[in-house]
């Protein structure tokens, strides 16, 4: 039977090739630039990046499957015993030019372990998506969140509380006490343990990053088109500014890239073209900016 290795890694890139072609109909006008690269030590990746577009103003969707020997900070952050290791992954962040559509991220990966004598002694499958609106829609928030929670649903019911909280959780700027975005599902080191075997992970896991798609595009399509001002750009690019501290300080996807020799350029991929950072800048009380606020500092429930 084929390795779930090689199954993932087949997955990743046709869910690749699927995404850069509904982003590029959604657009219109701009197109991806696909750079392949090899990593030092073992493996390599395809990151593709559209910038420029009328409708994203910049979008990185990455693949990359990468292989070799953990450093021993890494092994320590992971809590692992062994250092060889193989990860595969698809990674993306989407920044909408206007502000009325929101920025989304996702990823889904797997990863293994080996013992010294090249055996697999570790396998677990992680992901999730998660939505950063600078305006906020009741509706829109709603749709992402069900249409996961489908998909969670059909394998297991407890699901979908369960990685919503750990979502809201982690996508989380401490230093400031508030969330990134209204969240998503985010799940980590689901390993092949009864009552679920490799297969089981990997099917929920699969499934997931196919709900993508109809997850988010719906709302791209439904705002896309509203006529926004300078006043509105000007709130979006100080809310990137929040993206931006939390994957330079919290992401575990940033900092496992950086310390496992990773491809600087794709690493960064994720932050916006455009940002800007005021001291103390602080919403209009009442207004939509001060609404969304409110919102990220108290995770609500959309389903």
């Amino acid at each position: 039977m084929e390795s779930y290795k090689d199954r993932f890694t087949d997955f990743i890139h046709r869910l690749q090739n699927e995404i850069c072609q509904a982003l590029e109909a959604e657009d219109g006008q701009a197109q991806f630039q696909q750079d392949e690269w090899q990593r030092p030590g073992g493996g390599g990746g395809k990151s593709r990046v559209m910038a420029g577009g009328q409708v994203f103003e910049k979008a990185g969707v990455n693949t990359s499957a990468v292989y070799g020997q953990l450093p021993p900070a890494m092994m320590q952050y992971l809590q692992v015993p062994h250092d060889q290791f193989f990860a595969c992954g698809i990674s993306l962040v989407l920044h909408p030019l206007n502000p009325w559509v929101p920025t989304v991220h996702a990823n889904y990966r797997y990863f293994e372990l080996y013992n010294p004598q090249g055996g697999l002694a570790d396998q677990w499958f992680a992901g999730g998506a998660d939505l950063t609106p600078y305006y906020l829609f009741a509706e829109d928030a709603t749709h992402f969140h069900q249409t996961h929670k489908t998909v969670c649903d059909q394998f297991d019911p407890a699901f979908y509380p369960r990685y919503k909280r750990a979502c809201d959780e982690y996508f989380h700027n401490h230093h400031r006490a508030e969330a990134r975005g209204i969240g998503g599902l985010f799940f980590d080191y689901l390993r092949p343990t009864a009552p679920h075997p490799a297969d089981f992970w990997y099917r929920f896991t699969t499934q997931v990053g196919q709900a993508f798609l109809p997850a988010y595009r719906p709302i791209v399509q439904r705002r896309k088109a509203l006529t926004f001002t300078a006043a509105h750009k000007h709130w979006q690019e100080i809310r990137r500014g929040r993206y931006v501290e939390f994957n330079l300080l919290h992401d575990k996807g940033t900092l496992f890239g950086l310390r496992t020799n990773g491809r600087i350029e794709s690493i960064l991929m994720s932050l916006p073209a455009t940002v800007r950072w005021e001291y103390n800048h602080q919403p209009t009380p009442g207004s939509p900016e001060a609404a969304l606020l409110e919102v990220l500092r108290q995770p609500r429930e959309w389903v």
